[in-house]
């Protein structure tokens, strides 16, 4: 498997084929004597702007810390063995509702959208 090719960029889903998001980042075991490891793939504009640099992914911590709290000053994490099936998307074995990956869009739904007349 190509990792770059076949995971990097994809679009993940549920159990339940709930659109989470798109593969950001990429964890890797280091291991002495064999080659890495995946352990986990990273989602959401933390992962995303550590693509960048490192400078751009502590700016993003930092302002995801002050917006969300401690919680949300990482990426959100998916261990590799949830993994389902990789194919044009990769489905995982979790349920998002049990994840804090929609709670920014929950909140804009709840406090900004739901208060715009006829967007409810």
């Amino acid at each position: 498997m190509d990792l770059v090719r076949d995971v990097l960029d994809k679009q993940v889903i549920d159990r339940e084929q709930v659109k989470i998001g798109k593969v950001d980042g990429l964890v890797a075991e280091l291991r002495t004597g064999n080659p890495p490891r995946i352990v986990a793939i990273e989602l959401g504009s933390i992962a995303l702007a550590r693509r960048l640099g490192a400078r751009p992914g502590l700016w993003m911590a930092a302002l995801s810390a002050r917006l969300g709290g401690k919680r949300h000053s990482e990426p959100h994490r998916i261990a590799w063995n949830k993994v389902r099936d990789v194919g044009i998307d990769i489905q995982f074995d979790i349920d998002v509702r049990e994840t804090a990956i929609f709670d920014w869009q929950n909140w804009l739904r709840d406090h900004v959208v739901g208060r715009i007349p006829g967007a409810g």
